[in-house]
């Protein structure tokens, strides 16, 4: 009996770290159908503002604020130099048939 007098409150304390690690949280659960709340006021930003507007004007200038206002993915940057119209005509005539086969099915309308 003691001892279920002093696990109860540890039991207690350890059950409620969770919730605090939440408070810290933009998204809070709440009771119902949406599940989550929203609260701004709880972001806590480590950029200045000063920053975060030379972010902004940067994507502006290199054409990635108009993609992301407009909801459009953005362009992956590659790596290896851009091939040449007849680099991809030689690489699509000479793969094997089952290569050919599965670009075909991984394409609608062939």
């Amino acid at each position: 009996m003691n001892t279920l007098r002093l696990a109860l409150p540890v039991i207690a304390i350890a059950m409620s770290f969770p919730l605090a690690a939440q408070a810290s949280s933009v998204w809070h659960p709440a009771p119902g159908e949406a599940g989550v709340t929203y609260h701004p006021d709880h972001f806590k930003s480590t950029k200045t503002r000063a920053q975060v507007m030379a972010e902004v004007d940067a994507a502006r200038k290199d054409g990635t604020l108009l993609l992301l206002q407009r909801g459009a993915p953005l362009p992956v940057k590659s790596s290896q130099p851009p091939k040449t119209r007849q680099q991809v005509i030689d690489e699509m005539r000479a793969e094997s048939p089952e290569a050919r086969r599965a670009r075909i099915e991984l394409y609608p309308g062939g």
